[in-house]
């Protein structure tokens, strides 16, 4: 695999319609949000997940992109894989035994090529392997922000029902209601939060020099695109509602080490909002006087091409 010559930076911005895109189980799963703002709020774990999941459905078996952090996976079974593949013949290796660590600096860089060359999301976002069978540790070159939306959100809670019975004890105590309304009170009640509409922004990086170590290509880069614009298409729930990829502008460097700070790169994506031919900033005060935003669009994204720096390049990919 080629690999990976030059630093990039990323704008990604997606959008929820009447779904939690991110729920706080420290708040009874109420959509993330920042306090003092109210913008919501979508961690980078949860963006990391999505990544994984349409990596397992988009390349699943392929040499390359096994996933290391799964849902109920043995993260030291994954690691004693590394250590039969560097050290088959080693009596504590083929026993299983629960504790295991590199002989020597050498043996550590091949348990962590190993894991690096098999792991999709080891090579590309890094990993703490060192519980109990040791793969040492390894720092991705991709990392990502949380995702804030641009303007604040307002939670809706909704009352659910569910009219079907667990078992046949609650069947009866339905069945023996008198009237109607002991019938409805025997319905299982719930709730649910959704977020009605809201546009999120989230930053990601990529490090040429520490793709260099986990051996990150350019064929790897490019699937990262792939799954950022694809990976809401699978991983539709009735609590997410609709989600979609809208805008994602990376911005690619001439060095490894790059040519300007992310941060000011990222001041050239601008999103504005749109409604009766009018366009307000973000933080306008007469935007008090409009209808909150409830589609893609009622905004509009704005690239200021003029002050990039020449020796960085931008590319709309989505």
């Amino acid at each position: 695999m080629t690999a990976l010559p030059h630093r990039f930076d990323f704008v990604f911005l997606f959008d929820v319609t009447n779904g939690n895109p991110n729920g706080d189980p420290d708040a009874g799963n109420l959509p993330r949000l920042d306090p003092e703002t109210n913008q919501g709020l979508v961690t980078d774990v949860c963006l990391k997940r999505k990544i994984r999941n349409y990596a397992e459905i988009a390349r699943g078996g392929e040499s390359g992109f096994a996933i290391y952090v799964q849902e109920g996976a043995v993260l030291n079974d994954k690691h004693r894989q590394a250590y039969q593949a560097v050290r088959p013949d080693d009596p504590k290796v083929v026993k299983g035994e629960s504790k295991l660590n590199p002989q020597n600096d050498v043996e550590a860089e091949k348990l962590r090529g190993f894991m690096c060359d098999n792991f999709f999301d080891v090579r590309a976002f890094g990993a703490v392997m060192s519980t109990g069978v040791n793969c040492g540790q390894v720092r991705g070159p991709i990392q990502l922000s949380f995702a804030r939306s641009v303007e604040p959100i307002l939670p809706v809670e909704i009352s659910i029902t569910r009219m079907a019975a667990t078992n046949e004890a609650e069947k009866k105590k339905r069945d023996e209601g008198t009237d109607e309304d002991s019938r409805t009170e025997n319905r299982t009640m719930g709730r649910k939060h959704i977020v009605p509409y809201g546009l999120y922004r989230a930053h990601g990086f990529v490090s040429a020099k520490l793709a260099e170590r986990t051996g990150f290509s350019e064929g790897d880069l490019a699937f990262l695109w792939e799954a950022l614009k694809n990976m809401f298409e699978h991983d539709r729930s009735a609590a997410r509602g609709e989600m979609a990829a809208r805008k994602l502008v990376a911005f690619e460097h001439k060095c490894t080490l790059g040519n300007a700070p992310a941060h000011e790169l990222f001041e050239r994506v601008v999103v504005e909002r749109v409604w009766d031919d009018a366009v307000y900033k973000l933080g306008d005060k007469r935007l008090d006087n409009v209808p909150p935003a409830r589609r893609f669009a009622d905004y509009r994204v704005v690239i200021n091409r003029n002050e990039t720096p020449d020796d960085v390049t931008i590319h709309e990919l989505l």
